[in-house]
């Protein structure tokens, strides 16, 4: 029976002989990261074992290159991949570190399959559920709410959940909601947003779910996204079709070329500070575009939450676009 895939998707990562960061396809498998070339590649490029490693997050050794996190084998070999943002890389880094943990302890990768470990009811239907947390109408409201000087968009608190669940008489206690709403959190249905909700995920409590008024919570395709961060901003913008204006506006772009255009389609974008000190510069909010051809672009935007928004449309232009 061959490994179950965890988690897939396009990282840059850098070569294991020289200082090159190229995108790679990257496939978390429950006992080991394989990467191709290209996603439509049926061989692997390599393969890195995940029993006995260890896993680097935040990874500082690159300054100029965010969201870095590294993989270090029993061997001593370093594997160092980029993310495009800080979401992004901590959800690969928290499966990375629970595949780990499962090969410690024997045990099978279970994020997708938690029904039977936590005893929910064979009559809940968590897609069904999930579908009424999201009603217009009838279901739980998104806010902006502010914490530690940040404000979470599209978001909800851990304890607005379980009183939905309550008042919509889906579960008879809070007890009981707590147990479905780890479930749906554990099944991917919702996201954490915030330190003690991503704390509580990755710590070993029963109940990954807090029901709390501090603990902040969004749908993955909500259209939340985190301001006052600084380069840490998220913005996840809806899917647009191809020949649809995504973004548009001003950007400085480095080098001499001529009016032309960049290929978007299957490009990897990543954010890139121009300072390893954390001294401020002309050159702030910066970011890396390779295309499909490993052509390297840098192009820089006003503030970093415009260059947030600019990786996340360039993004869906990688999967839509030309």
């Amino acid at each position: 029976m061959e490994p179950k895939r965890i988690r897939e998707g396009y990282l840059v990562k850098k070569g294991s002989m020289f200082n090159t960061w190229k995108p790679m396809w990257v496939v978390l498998l429950e006992d080991g990261i394989e990467f191709y070339k290209k996603k439509s590649d049926n061989s692997p490029k390599g393969m890195i074992p995940l029993k006995g490693s260890t896993l680097t997050s935040p990874c500082q050794d690159f300054g100029k290159r965010m969201f870095v996190f590294k993989i270090t084998t029993t061997k001593q070999q370093d594997h160092f991949f980029q993310a495009a943002f800080l979401e992004e890389r901590d959800a690969w880094v928290r499966d990375i570190k629970k595949a780990i943990k499962c090969i410690e302890g024997g045990q099978k990768f279970a994020r997708k399959s938690t029904r039977r470990s936590i005893r929910l009811p064979e009559t809940i239907d968590l897609g069904a559920l999930y579908l009424s947390m999201k009603d217009t109408e009838k279901g739980i409201k998104e806010l902006n709410l502010e914490k530690d000087k940040k404000i979470f968009n599209h978001c909800f608190t851990g304890n607005c959940v379980i009183d939905w669940l309550v008042s919509n008489q889906s579960v008879r206690n809070r007890q009981e909601g707590l147990m479905i709403a780890s479930s749906l959190l554990n099944e991917g249905y919702l996201q954490p947003a915030g330190d003690m909700s991503k704390s509580a995920v990755d710590g070993t409590a029963e109940h990954p779910f807090l029901d709390n008024p501090d603990a902040f919570y969004y749908f993955p395709d909500s259209g939340f996204f985190c301001e006052e961060n600084s380069s840490d901003d998220d913005v996840i913008l809806k899917e647009e079709f191809r020949g649809v204006i995504i973004k548009q506006g001003c950007l400085l772009k480095q080098g001499e070329d001529p009016l032309g255009a960049i290929h978007l389609r299957g490009c990897v974008v990543t954010s890139v500070e121009s300072n390893s000190d954390g001294r401020k510069s002309e050159e702030e909010n910066l970011f890396e575009i390779i295309t499909a051809d490993e052509v390297h672009y840098f192009l820089q935007a006003a503030t970093p939450k415009e260059r947030t928004e600019w990786i996340k449309a360039i993004q869906v232009a990688s999967r839509t676009g030309k």
